[in-house]
């Protein structure tokens, strides 16, 4: 039987990201359940490209992150979006929204 879980595909990880931290701050743990929960156990995101991603969103000032208590009163660096990660956001969702429906319309000719 097929795995049902797949890998996030490549170039969407920081959009999903975006879109998550639009709804909420989290944490990374926080933030790889959620993404597992939405996508109804589909996509199942490891700590090691979890983490460079959040960087990479960090250095483009996409998002921004602060240390507090978490839930279980552990430190944890929490994630929220900025006004630049929000115009990100929309412009990665257009860009998605129209290549998906290309690729769908090319799907449907063959």
């Amino acid at each position: 039987m097929a795995d049902p879980r797949s890998d996030v595909l490549q170039g969407t990880l920081e959009m999903l990201i975006l879109r998550l931290l639009s709804a909420e701050t989290s944490h990374g743990w926080g933030l790889s359940f959620r993404l597992r929960q939405v996508s109804g156990d589909v996509f199942d995101v490891n700590q090691g490209s979890l983490y460079p991603a959040l960087q990479r969103l960090l250095r483009r000032d996409l998002i921004r992150a602060e240390w507090r208590p978490s839930e279980n009163n552990r430190r944890a660096r929490y994630y929220h979006l900025t006004p630049a990660g929000r115009r990100a956001l929309d412009s990665a969702v257009a860009d998605w929204r129209r290549s998906a429906g290309a690729v769908e319309r090319v799907l449907r000719f063959a």
